[in-house]
């Protein structure tokens, strides 16, 4: 029913939804009473907004202004916005709705002046105050700018009120349609109703409204919001394309571009090229540049390259950004096009010149990486920054990238951190990963695995292929996130589905290492050998080290030494050492003979594995002569580990006269041929600066990129240099994650500084599990020191650490016994105190006596303290007692222990090595 000529009459008070409810049950017949409907607010509107639907008395406008309006018509239409907004003001100024209604629009349409969808808000929202005949339409017009956001802050509840009111006042737009949307999935203080939405739907699509024959045909879609039913979903969108098509012969070029999009390989009419190609051709003749450019995209898809860059160019050429964005990405990315990186950068910077911020992120990410362009780190950089201030998730999320890997400019975790925070909240997936990973490690922000698990969930289901390998490695190894051997193996197995090598590698590792139950005993290998031959070369360092070590299948030095040649040409950094390892136990195993003979036919690798042996006495008799003779030939070939092994003969003259610059010079070698070992072994020479020139710039970076190819003591390195703060930015959590990563691989060393760092809380929270952790590893590898920590702690129970008197004396005397001097000192003092075990002041001088034996400074200094205590010397010079011990240490043992056990009878004396002890 037209309401040109009619007025809302609804009393006031009443509710919306009422009467829309009275206009469903004639529309569907599915419900019987208003009741049935109910309401799908979830909260109260705010009270500045309540006048916009508690009804009242309508305004009429009368004869005149109709005339006012029709010549404010008529002064638009002669392109004089000024005379109309000065007419329609004449009518806001009367509080007239229609006249807000019209003014509304000026300023919502945008097309005389700039829009303003704020100002165009505030007048809908003063013409939907009053009931008027524009009602209905004020109230349409307004839903959309709070569904949008659009001028106002988003507001689905006002929205929806609205939307029930322009259905109430029947505008025959496209409000029903609307809050259908609205009410399929719901929104924010908006209860969803599906049942509902799919009948205002319906009727719209009855009436042949083409969106509504869309969103039925996507709802019916297995991933749809109604019952999956493939024959319905074909049948809407056989309906809808021909609506679009009877619009597309009336030259609506929008119409065209749509039906190309229902026959793309994710379209709704399934993928069909050649019905795809020829609506964009159609779009592009009736002079539609963005047609043109998705035509060349296509046609570069289907392969047709030469008509594909065509379409492109013309595009392009007639002024499309786009085109010019898409066309400078092709050259510069594209496989099956020849890469053109002048006319690629040309196209690009035009884009960039008319505002692109598609093409500030493809020639920016190029520039960082040097892929199709030389490398201009500091302007790609630039550029990432300029998209991101435009808040483009893939620029936040390759800025995030750049200031973690440390790669181009120095590590910025923090500063990373807050890229993928923006990133995240844009929503880009990409983003969300990273900054899962980061939470995960607690490197840039406070570690949180709940948040780290959520974001990482949130990453996955939007299809980040990454995000599944994240999380099915960090249920995997169950340190941070809960073990969950069974969801990771989905995980990863969903990762490898999708394609990503690296969950390949992974997941066949873990089989192989027993980690994860296996459906069959080759399923690791044959994950394995599927990732190598897609070029993985971890994942062919992996089988190399299997078939040295039988992990998982039968020991084979042959398939090792296979593998690990494999991963090497293909610049691996670890498999070098891998291999030298695997021709070592070759030699051990006997098959010398054969190491030789390939040796002496020439082979680098064979040299230098023999040169190895002969080193370290594998297989042969320990020969440094010959070891350096075949190391040295092997380097002479460009072998980078023999290289490295000649240098460190070298530089500690070990086999040959000893020599730092020949030593530094063979290490150089290995450095600049990639080997990690030596990038590590220089790293710490310029460091340290004992050999030569210190630069500690160049000694980090060297440390990071022997520890990005999985060198354990350069990880071990640089992660004490992040811990302590030595010549890089303090950064404790990344520090700690570089040493635990060597620790878990069994370093005692390296568990050893877990255990204390966590024992006194250096940088972290002390945690006494932990510490008791790591020191307990540490000390089952044997490591003396972690021994002689942990039996204190828990002995004294320091640290939080829980007391355990007899395990830390029994730690404390198995490492005492084995000759480590803190263990002595500290067990020698605990006997004579008899704090913590039975006083036994022969047991404790004699524990003293060796650790002053060895140089243990502590025990030496308690010792020369007794001497003067008990000869009331106590304020003579500490060097005339020192003196005074070395010369009974000097002596006979037994005597000396006598002479101590003596002296440490006298009740002064042994005061005083008490007091020592617990300075």
């Amino acid at each position: 029913m037209s309401k040109s000529l009619s007025f809302s009459t609804r009393p006031q008070g009443t509710t919306p939804w009422l009467a829309l409810t009275a206009m469903l049950l004639v529309m569907t017949g599915c419900a019987n009473t208003a009741k049935d409907l109910g309401t799908h607010g979830t909260a109260s509107l705010s009270a500045e907004h309540q006048d916009w639907f508690d009804g009242g008395r309508p305004k009429y406008l009368e004869f005149r202004h109709k005339n006012t309006i029709r010549k404010a018509d008529e002064a638009l239409a002669a392109n004089n916005p000024r005379e109309a907004i000065r007419l329609l003001e004449s009518l806001t100024a009367k509080g007239l709705p229609k006249g807000y209604y019209e003014l509304a629009k000026v300023y919502d349409h945008g097309e005389l002046v700039p829009r303003d969808p704020a100002k165009a808000a505030q007048l809908y929202g003063e013409a939907v105050s009053t009931p008027s005949y524009i009602l209905g339409n004020a109230s349409l017009n307004l839903a959309k700018l709070y569904r949008e956001g659009d001028g106002v802050e988003r507001n689905d509840l006002l929205a929806y009120y609205l939307l029930q009111q322009a259905v109430e006042e029947e505008v025959g737009r496209d409000a029903p349609v609307m809050l259908a949307e609205l009410l399929s999935k719901g929104g924010e203080g908006v209860k969803a109703d599906p049942s509902l939405a799919a009948s205002l739907y319906r009727k719209a699509a009855e009436q042949g409204q083409p969106e509504a024959l869309l969103a039925l045909a996507q709802a019916h879609r297995p991933d749809g919001w109604l019952a999956a039913s493939p024959e319905q979903a074909s049948d809407y969108a056989q309906r809808y394309a021909r609506a679009l098509k009877r619009q597309a012969r009336d030259g609506d070029v929008n119409a065209m571009i749509q039906l190309s999009k229902l026959y793309t390989p994710t379209g709704l009419l399934s993928d069909q090229p050649q019905q795809q190609l020829h609506w964009l051709m159609q779009a592009a003749q009736a002079g539609d540049n963005s047609a043109l450019q998705q035509a060349g995209k296509a046609l570069l898809e289907r392969g047709d390259v030469e008509q594909g860059l065509s379409m492109l160019q013309r595009a392009a050429n007639n002024g499309d950004v786009d085109a010019m964005t898409a066309l400078g990405k092709v050259l510069l990315q594209d496989r099956l096009v020849p890469a053109r990186p002048d006319s690629a950068t040309r196209w690009l910077n035009t884009a960039l010149e008319q505002g692109s911020t598609d093409a500030a992120v493809i020639l920016g990410r190029a520039l960082v990486a040097g892929e199709g362009v030389p490398a201009n780190p500091q302007r790609g950089i630039a550029l990432l920054k300029q998209a991101a201030a435009q808040d483009d998730g893939l620029a936040l999320a390759a800025l995030g990238d750049i200031y973690l890997s440390g790669e181009e400019v120095p590590t910025q975790p923090y500063m990373a951190a807050d890229y993928l925070k923006r990133g995240s909240q844009l929503g880009h997936p990409y983003a969300k990963q990273q900054l899962g990973e980061l939470y995960l490690n607690g490197r840039g922000v406070t570690p949180d695995p709940e948040r780290a698990e959520a974001l990482l969930r949130e990453a996955v289901e939007q299809g980040q292929t990454g995000a599944l390998r994240v999380l099915g490695e960090g249920y995997l190894t169950g340190e941070v996130l809960p073990a969950r051997p069974q969801q990771a193996k989905t995980l990863l197995q969903q990762a490898v589905d999708a394609g990503d090598t690296t969950a390949m590698t992974k997941l066949g590792e873990a089989y192989m290492l027993g980690q994860l139950p296996a459906d069959r005993s080759s399923q690791g290998l044959s994950l394995l050998e599927q990732a190598a031959r897609e070029g993985d070369a971890y994942a062919m360092v992996v089988m190399g080290r299997a078939y040295r070590d039988g992990e998982g299948v039968s020991r084979d030095l042959a398939k090792s030494t296979y593998w690990l040649e494999k991963a090497r040409d293909a610049g691996h950094p670890s498999a070098e050492e891998a291999l030298s390892r695997t021709r070592q136990d070759q030699g051990s195993a006997g098959n010398i003979r054969a190491l030789v003979e390939a040796a002496e036919n020439g082979h680098p690798g064979s040299m230098a594995a023999l040169g190895e042996a002969f080193l370290k006495g594998q297989g042969v008799q320990q020969d440094l002569a010959r070891a350096s003779r075949w190391l040295r030939r092997a380097a002479d070939q460009g072998h980078a580990g023999a290289a490295a092994s000649l240098g460190r003969m070298y530089l500690d003259g070990r086999g040959v006269t000893r020599d730092p610059a020949k030593g530094l010079h063979y290490i150089e070698q290995a450095v600049a041929r990639g080997h990690a070992g030596a990038r590590a072994d220089l790293g710490e020479l310029l460091l340290n600066g004992k050999v030569t020139a210190a630069d500690p710039e160049r000694g980090i970076r060297l440390l990071q990129q022997a520890a990005r190819g999985g060198h354990q003591s350069a990880q071990l390195r640089l992660g004490e240099a992040y811990l302590s703060g030595e010549h890089v930015a303090q950064d404790t959590q990344r520090g700690l994650e570089m040493i635990r990563t060597v620790a878990e691989r069994g370093d005692e060393y390296a568990a050893q500084i877990l255990g204390k760092v966590y024992l006194e809380g250096t940088g972290v929270d002390a945690d006494p599990n932990k510490a008791n952790r790591w020191l307990t590893q540490a000390s089952e590898a044997g490591n003396l020191s972690a021994q002689s920590l942990l039996g204190t702690a828990l002995l004294r129970g320091d640290g939080s650490m829980t007391q355990d008197t007899a395990r830390g004396q029994r730690l404390l005397t198995q490492a005492a016994d084995r000759g480590h001097a803190g263990a002595q000192a500290t067990l020698g003092r605990e006997y004579l105190r008899g704090d913590h075990i039975e006083m036994n002041r022969r047991q404790g001088a004699d524990y003293l006596l060796k650790a002053a034996r060895q140089g243990h400074e502590t025990a030496r200094l308690a010792l020369a303290k007794a001497y003067l205590s008990a000869n009331g010397l106590e304020n003579a010079n500490n060097e005339q007692a020192l003196v005074w011990l070395d010369g009974v240490m000097g002596g006979d043992s037994e005597m000396a222990a006598e002479t101590l056990h003596g002296l440490l009878s006298d009740d002064s004396a042994l005061e005083a090595v008490q007091e020592t002890a617990s300075r």
